[in-house]
């Protein structure tokens, strides 16, 4: 009887390793595909184009409308729901220009095109750089949709747009995971023919 016995609880015990065994392969496998397959991610953002389609300069005084045409990626496997995001102007550290872009939602895997257009009133010229300044950057970047590079030795003034986009991503319709991601480009704008010499990103 008591051999009995002891066999049987011997049984038990090894059933229950082996059950405990095959749980902790079962999470670690779960874990792995999360984290290969799941793993919440930032939303890739690229600028395609920036325009300037009207700029005038009177009394030291600037004021111009910016256009900007941006691609936004959803690399996550569920959709990106986004909100409490922004455009945001800056020059020579001084914010002249701001708004916010509409909450929206971008499926899993897609890939999302958005333009954002609004003017820029009166804010004082500072003094101006020479065209070395930008030489690099002109050279590189993309040129504006007239190709004028603008001419060689005028001032130029560097714009910088900032562009944030928060939001969530819900992971297996169960857990919620905040991402966001945010890109700045610096844009050279001829201050004499008023073209853009260019950006980059």
């Amino acid at each position: 009887m008591n051999k009995q016995h002891r066999s049987s609880g011997s049984t038990n015990f090894a059933s229950c390793v082996v059950a405990t065994i095959f749980i902790i392969f079962i999470i670690i496998i779960l874990l792995i595909l999360f984290f290969t397959l799941f793993k919440p991610k930032s939303p890739q953002i690229s600028v395609t184009s920036i325009q300037i389609p009207s700029f005038s300069l009177s009394n030291n005084t600037i004021t111009f409308t910016l256009s900007q045409y941006v691609s936004v990626r959803n690399p996550n496997r569920a959709d990106f729901q986004h909100y409490h995001s922004s455009l945001q102007l800056m020059y020579s550290g001084n914010q002249i220009g701001f708004m916010f872009i509409p909450a929206g939602k971008i499926d899993s895997g897609r890939t999302q095109y958005m333009s954002a257009t609004f003017t820029v009133d009166d804010f004082p010229l500072l003094p101006p750089s020479s065209s070395s300044s930008s030489s690099s950057l002109s050279s590189t970047s993309t040129m504006s949709s007239s190709g004028s590079q603008g001419s060689v030795g005028s001032p130029t003034i560097e714009i910088e747009s900032r562009m944030k986009m928060s939001g969530r991503v819900r992971v297996l319709q169960v857990f919620t995971h905040s991402v966001d991601s945010e890109i700045t480009c610096t844009v050279a704008v001829s201050v004499s023919d008023r073209s853009i010499l260019g950006f980059h990103c």
